[in-house]
């Protein structure tokens, strides 16, 4: 019997391995996009529209940070798109990636792999992971948005098998859950099992075009089903013991303990799936932006920061769900994953966002200014105020006093830090103090029935001590904008 799974996201690197890059900040893959440029139209592309005019990296930028990677002890790099395989300078960047030491995985729907092309990906020994969600020519079509999608990955696959995979370099087939083909999906696995091919078999992020057509309309239970079917298929006729878990068909994913992504214009995020840009590579290097996030810390620290159900689930010590849905479903990367069948019926106990900041601060009417929570991301947040007549902070005429704006940034920013450790074992309100206020300007006049937004971000912290930079806006119009200093009781505020 094989103890081993068959797809874990990380099965390459041994656990110590991975232990030491999660403490000490470090890389063993990193996830990059070279290009967004696609050929199919798939209508569960993860791709959001992001790129308002901006520059993808250069050849330059792009081989800078493959060299930053290694440094920090990276020994696979991870090539996404947009199709790569349409990257004119792509065969190039492979070559510099094994000139360096390193393994290339590179998932394409295989444009131009044609057979010279296939031979030299396997001379490069490329792990290929080649996309394919079906056997059905017309449903491969629909589920690629293009007539002849069916034959062109057919093509690629044969090319790629007459060039010697999966014998000289590993093979997968990329291959989503969705509810056009979940039916084919157990002969689907026979198939890849009897050709030697690794299944990648996983569950849809809830993102892009996969959160707008009703393709994840699947009951969690006949999910569940398909996971234990295949996992007795593969121990009885494969030899092959695995424990399901979602997101992953016969693995698991382990990545935000070594991995990052940094897409085609050099915004580094935690995966594909947890949108929040960190920082960008054209600004910083890639050591200071993953050593200064504290999304990485926690994603790496999740045994204690996860929340809700997940947060007591019995399997945690190695499983953390699905970190992209959870982000793309409540708002929360810390969420519990609501597609988790374990989590069926305990929807009430997942928070979401936008929510009711009475329950996150320690503050009450008629002190508490700030209504709701509604955004969280790396170092900010997003408040909402609605101000109303009975606002001890409202003047005679009408109009919010000016004297509120630094309590205003105060609560957001409690706010933001009573998120954090909303519904986690032995979490607590977070305690402060508003300690001074500098550079406050004041542009735009708030009366009763106005809502506006507030930013809060955290630009620098000594300790318990905090500089916040605050900004409030009515529409699209800047009212104030400031910074204020705070003390947090971080031992209160379950010492994260």
């Amino acid at each position: 019997m094989k103890s081993c799974h068959t797809r874990i996201y990380g099965a390459e690197f041994s656990r110590q391995d991975i232990k030491q890059a999660a403490g000490s900040g470090g890389l063993l893959s990193m996830e990059i996009e070279f290009n967004r440029e696609c050929n199919f139209n798939c209508i569960y592309c993860y791709v959001q529209d992001d790129a308002r005019g901006r520059e993808e990296l250069s050849r330059e930028e792009a081989g800078d940070v493959i060299e930053q990677a290694r440094a920090l002890g990276a020994k696979k790099i991870i090539i996404l798109g947009g199709e790569p395989m349409l990257y004119p300078h792509i065969m190039e960047m492979i070559g510099f990636i094994k000139d360096r030491g390193m393994q290339v995985e590179l998932f394409t729907n295989g444009t131009n792999i044609t057979p010279a092309t296939a031979r030299q990906l396997a001379e490069y020994g490329v792990v290929i992971a080649l996309k394919m969600n079906t056997k059905d020519e017309k449903l491969q079509d629909v589920l690629s948005g293009r007539k002849g999608a069916y034959r062109n990955i057919q093509d690629a696959f044969r090319n790629l098998k007459e060039a010697g995979y999966p014998q000289t370099a590993p093979l997968g087939i990329s291959t989503v859950i969705c509810n056009h083909n979940i039916n084919d999906l157990i002969d689907m696995w026979k198939w890849m099992r009897e050709e030697k091919i690794t299944p990648y078999i996983e569950m849809i992020t809830p993102q892009g075009k996969a959160s707008e057509n009703g393709l994840l309309d699947i009951d969690p239970g006949r999910i569940r089903e398909l996971f234990y079917e295949i996992a007795e298929i593969d121990r009885k006729e494969y030899g092959y013991s695995w424990d399901p878990q979602p997101p992953l068909v016969g693995g698991q994913c382990l990545r935000h303990q070594f991995s990052c992504a940094v897409n085609a214009y050099g915004d580094v995020m935690p995966c594909i799936g947890v949108t929040l840009p960190l920082g960008n590579i054209r600004e910083d290097k890639l050591s200071d932006i993953l050593r200064d996030s504290e999304v990485i810390q926690a994603l790496r620290n999740y045994k204690e920061t996860i929340k809700g159900p997940c947060g007591q689930c019995a399997r945690r010590s190695d499983c953390y769900g699905c970190r992209g849905a959870a982000y793309q479903m409540t708002g929360d990367y810390l969420a519990s994953d609501p597609t988790c069948w374990k989590n069926a019926g305990r929807q009430e106990e997942i928070i979401s966002l936008p929510l009711d900041i009475s329950g996150l601060v320690p503050h009450e009417r008629p002190m508490l200014l700030v209504d709701r929570l509604l955004e969280v991301r790396e170092r900010k947040s997003v408040s909402e105020i609605r101000i109303s007549e009975d606002s001890i902070f409202v003047t005679e005429d009408g109009r919010l006093d000016e004297v509120s704006y630094p309590e205003i940034f105060s609560q957001a920013i409690a706010a933001q830090s009573g998120f954090k450790n909303l519904g986690k074992n032995g979490s607590a309100k977070p305690e402060g103090l508003l300690l001074g206020v500098k550079n406050l300007e004041v542009l735009d006049r708030v009366v009763v029935g106005d809502t506006v937004h507030v930013s809060v971000f955290k630009a620098a912290k000594y300790g318990g001590f905090g500089i916040i930079k605050g900004e409030i806006f009515k529409g699209d119009s800047l009212v104030a904008r400031g910074e204020i200093k705070v003390w947090q009781n971080d031992k209160g505020n379950g010492g994260k």
